[in-house]
């Protein structure tokens, strides 16, 4: 299927694996790309070395473009932008808007820059700045995310820019992703259709949590880091809510201790990525800390397999999605499904 999106960043299939912090590593990645999707790495939870380390292992796997997302207010931001062009990667994903600057040096290096974003008018600002294209996420979407559906959000940000505009949010089939072709979109982009998959490395324990989830399971909370936050409904997430400053406080710093021995970054470059993370508004210490290791708490779930210690970010799609294919099979099913769909339209 041909798109704006495809002929932008060189793959067969309109569809973006999205860059899920301990999940969308290289053998998803590798995997997603192979199917000839859009893999993209998540490089917030990896040292420089290991992202290095990363990017290289998914070019070791596949000979299909890939991208890397990053955080745009990350304090060695600038680092691991040189990294990805020293590395010749494909694609640079952000999750938050990057600055002017930041998106002209990566064009000029040749990379396609596609910056996701949750209102209109973040989208017109990084198309004004020269974004390649912008990925969109409605309400539905896993991890931090905004209070519009994808079927509102979308068509007006598809009507405010001239670049290809990528649907996230409530996407999981070939109907999907057509609903969002006639919307305008140039794609889809999945994060927990592709969590849920053979291919990606979360403990089997965790993926029959995501399986067993109903559509009410899935919550959004704003105690783990202060920012609306959409993820499963477990005693954790409970806990959090119902836990008062100094005990919250405590669990931050635990978190928080153990995320700067594993990313490598000192006390005063978590602060200053939680500050970053605030975007006005008026947090807690705790939930400070918490904005800044968050990564953390996904760790212990996506990695570890704790789902009674850890948070799993998820779509609203957990609650209908009950297999787990591999990228290739999703892929394949997907666009079968979608020209099917396409076929049965009345004219």
């Amino acid at each position: 299927m041909d798109t704006a999106l495809t002929r932008l960043v060189g793959v067969s299939h309109p569809l973006v694996q999205t860059g899920m912090g301990w999940v969308a590593g290289p053998r998803l990645v590798s995997a997603a790309a192979n199917a000839g999707a859009l893999g993209i790495l998540a490089s917030a939870t990896m040292s420089l070395d290991r992202l290095r380390e990363a990017v290289r292992e998914v070019r070791s796997r596949t000979d299909a473009p890939f991208g890397v997302n990053l955080r745009a207010d990350a304090v060695d931001a600038g680092d691991r932008v040189r990294l990805m062009i020293e590395e010749g990667v494909r694609v640079a994903s952000f999750a938050l808007a990057p600055s002017a600057e930041l998106i002209a040096e990566l064009k000029a290096a040749g990379l396609v820059v596609i910056p996701s974003v949750g209102a209109r008018r973040h989208a017109e600002k990084v198309a004004a700045w020269g974004a390649d294209a912008v990925i969109v996420q409605g309400g539905e979407g896993g991890g931090h995310t905004g209070d519009v559906a994808t079927t509102v959000l979308l068509p007006q940000v598809v009507d405010a820019v001239d670049i290809p505009v990528v649907a996230a949010g409530g996407f999981f089939d070939g109907r999907g992703l057509v609903a969002a072709l006639a919307y305008g979109a140039a794609g889809v982009a999945m994060g927990t259709r592709f969590l849920l998959t053979s291919d990606s490395t979360v403990p089997q324990a965790v993926k029959a949590r995501y399986l067993a989830a109903t559509v009410k399971d899935v919550t959004v909370t704003q105690a783990v880091d202060g920012l609306p936050h959409r993820m499963l409904r477990t005693d954790l997430v409970t806990g959090l809510e119902n836990s008062g400053r100094a005990r919250s406080l405590l669990r931050a710093i635990r978190h928080a201790t153990g995320f700067r021995r594993l990313s490598g970054l000192t006390w005063r470059q978590m602060v200053h990525d939680g500050l970053a993370m605030r975007h006005g508004k008026d947090l807690t210490w705790s939930q400070l800390l918490l904005a800044a290791n968050t990564p953390m708490l996904l760790r212990s779930a996506m990695v570890d397999g704790r789902t009674d210690l850890g948070v799993m970010a998820s779509g609203q799609v957990a609650g209908v999605i009950d297999d787990l294919p591999s990228c290739a099979e999703l892929v394949e099913r997907i666009m079968k499904e979608a020209e099917e769909t396409l076929e049965g339209l009345p004219r």
